[in-house]
């Protein structure tokens, strides 16, 4: 089992960036999928973005490509969310997810094994 640990919540402003962190306790650059969810008060969870550490391919739920990029630090152990023009209804909390020696990549809930606690993200308007 994997720890993770994110980072990087808080309130902004419509329109504004915020960059949110995971990193995990162990790693594997060779075959993870690493992945945000987010949920909403009185939502489901929803998919927001996966990477899969093999080939850095990504993977991004409709509401938010071209707005958000997930990307990989595999010396820190560390996959980064950086959410620019942010609405309103992007306020959630945001989990990270892993499934470690995997060989495929998703936003399928079911995939992911190890979950953070989450960090929110208010955005006001």
């Amino acid at each position: 089992q994997v720890q993770l640990e994110e980072s990087g919540g808080g309130s902004v402003l419509a329109g504004g960036s915020l960059r949110l962190s995971c990193t995990a306790s162990s790693y594997s650059r060779s075959s993870s999928c690493m992945a945000w969810f987010r949920q909403a008060p009185g939502k489901e969870r929803e998919g927001v973005a996966a990477i899969f550490t093999t080939r850095g391919t990504t993977y991004y739920g409709d509401s938010v490509k071209g707005r958000f990029t997930i990307s990989q630090d595999n010396a820190k152990n560390t996959v980064y969310l950086e959410m620019n023009s942010l609405k309103p209804e992007d306020t959630a909390m945001y989990y990270c997810a892993a499934d470690l020696w995997t060989t495929r990549c998703s936003l399928e809930m079911t995939q992911f094994r190890d979950w953070g606690h989450g960090t929110q993200v208010t955005v006001s308007s």
